[in-house]
């Protein structure tokens, strides 16, 4: 019993000696009252890219014709279709290659409010005037389109608004891409001087294609 406890006291002496030659571990650092640091941060947000469009718009929704340039052969009414606006935000390499764009109108009968027989969209013509078509070159108005009353004007060719045809156009898209072009018409209502009296309406659709 004496050897075993001599051999543990040994062994706690050789751990003590080992602890008291260790070296001490330094305090925690302690920030003073008040002191601070700033941190920096960044950020690099990169620009959404949105792919463009090609569009139409219209400066308003209804033209009241007036009569003006009337013969004693035929009564004319006149007025100026709203200024059309064709925009386009695409890039060039947005664009398909070989593209075209065109606004094509066609109306319809002019029916009467108090039942008075129709008068044909064929009496409706249009002179397109172009107010905008930007420095290329490239983006045109269409030709005159008379009515059926105007057969000595253009013989054949004298068929009104009842088919689309063409208010303005580019055959190159992508050349006039990035832009926005404006046009509008003159619109001028012909019919026998024994025309109904009355109030008349008619609708005159104009579409975008590309």
């Amino acid at each position: 019993m004496k050897i075993r406890k001599r051999r543990h006291l040994l062994a706690a002496c050789a751990a003590g000696a080992a602890l008291a030659g260790a070296t001490a571990l330094p305090p925690p650092a302690v920030a003073e009252p008040g002191d601070d640091t700033d941190v920096q941060v960044t950020v690099d947000i990169d620009e959404i890219h949105e792919p463009g469009v090609l569009a139409m718009s219209i400066a308003g929704n209804a033209v009241a014709l007036s009569e003006n340039g009337s013969t004693l052969l035929v009564r004319q009414f006149v007025g100026t279709l709203p200024t059309v606006t064709v925009t386009d935000t695409r890039n060039p390499d947005e664009v398909p290659e070989g593209a075209a764009w065109a606004v094509l109108g066609s109306a319809t009968d002019f029916v009467g409010a108090a039942g008075q027989a129709p008068i044909s969209a064929g009496h409706l013509g249009w002179k397109p005037r172009l107010l905008d078509g930007g420095d290329t070159g490239l983006v045109t108005e269409g030709d005159e389109v008379v009515t059926v009353l105007d057969e000595e004007t253009q013989p054949g060719n004298n068929v009104g608004l009842v088919d689309q045809e063409l208010l303005v156009s580019t055959f190159d898209s992508g050349a006039v891409a990035g832009d926005a072009y404006s046009v509008n018409a003159d619109l001028y209502l012909r019919t026998p001087a024994d025309v109904a009296a009355g109030e008349y309406a008619s609708t005159l659709t104009l579409s975008l294609f590309e």
